[in-house]
């Protein structure tokens, strides 16, 4: 129902209502494919002024597009009957096996390679292989970018490629941290750290400097956090390097919280003891 009565008056349904209208008119395209306004109208019980009405909405959104129905054989007089087909967009809004494609994909390279610890360094090969390409593009971002920017201009590269990206300064420490609000590939990672673990290496050869992995979405943490001490100095420029440098520039992706406290009492002793030496000269 597109409206309904009130006293005599029409007023709009409400928006939920609306909402659950048009994702009905979507899935019916993507069960029985491209239909024209009276077929939906047919399937779903609407009139087809309620079911065109919900079309442009679609439309609009980018998740439908209108195109001319195929003739198969001889067609008659008149225009060719306008159907809507879901647009790429449409079909991604739906639930879509890429996930567990992407998971068993990875699986296979592990258990090829000779599964156990050989497994696990393949699947690690391809994690940098398939990071290597959007490190050069975010690389190209950074350059002639001061140091002091360099984190909010990843951020807004990671943003572009659907990663929902931010820079802010790091409450109570010498740094920054960059924050993904998402992660296209979170559930694969979640059983598949490696994707992790080879974003985190191409974060530290980027900015120059070694980088602190401190939560993820694949571990259930609400962002995936990533900490940059201090200025960074200028990127390599070796795509050599910047693909394929050694795991170990960067630290573990859970870092201890023992050691974090043991640094920040060292930090204070040690201030401690240079103010009472001030205060006490020999």
């Amino acid at each position: 129902m597109a409206a309904q009565a009130t006293g005599g008056s029409v007023v709009p349904a409400p928006q939920d209502e609306q909402s659950g209208t048009r994702s009905r008119v979507a899935r019916s395209i993507l069960d029985h494919g491209p239909s024209t306004a009276a077929e939906l109208a047919l399937r779903l019980e609407l009139t087809q002024a309620a079911v065109r009405r919900h079309l442009d909405a679609l439309a609009g959104e980018g998740v439908v597009e209108p195109r001319e129905k195929r003739v198969y054989g001889s067609r008659g007089r008149g225009r060719p009957a306008k159907v809507f087909a879901l647009t790429a967009c449409g079909r991604d809004a739906f639930d879509q096996a890429y996930d567990q494609l992407a998971a068993d994909a990875l699986r296979w390279i592990a258990q090829t390679a000779g599964g156990g610890e050989v497994g696990e360094a393949a699947v690690a090969a391809f994690a940098r292989a398939r990071i290597a390409a959007q490190a050069e593009k975010y690389h190209a971002a950074l350059e002639g970018v001061a140091p002091e920017e360099r984190t909010r201009a990843l951020a807004e590269a990671l943003t572009q490629d659907g990663y929902a990206a931010t820079a802010r300064a790091a409450p109570a420490q010498a740094g920054e941290q960059l924050c993904q609000h998402h992660c296209p590939v979170a559930h694969t990672a979640e059983q598949f750290p490696q994707l992790c673990e080879a974003e985190t290496e191409v974060f530290s050869r980027l900015l120059g400097t070694h980088v602190q992995r401190l939560a993820t979405l694949a571990h259930g943490d609400g962002v995936c956090t990533t900490f940059i001490p201090g200025a960074q100095p200028k990127p390599s420029t070796s795509p050599a390097d910047r693909a394929t440098g050694p795991v170990g520039q960067v630290s573990s992706a859970r870092p201890s919280k023992t050691s974090d406290t043991s640094n920040s009492l060292s930090t204070t002793s040690n201030a401690t003891n240079a103010h009472q030496a001030g205060r006490n000269p020999a």
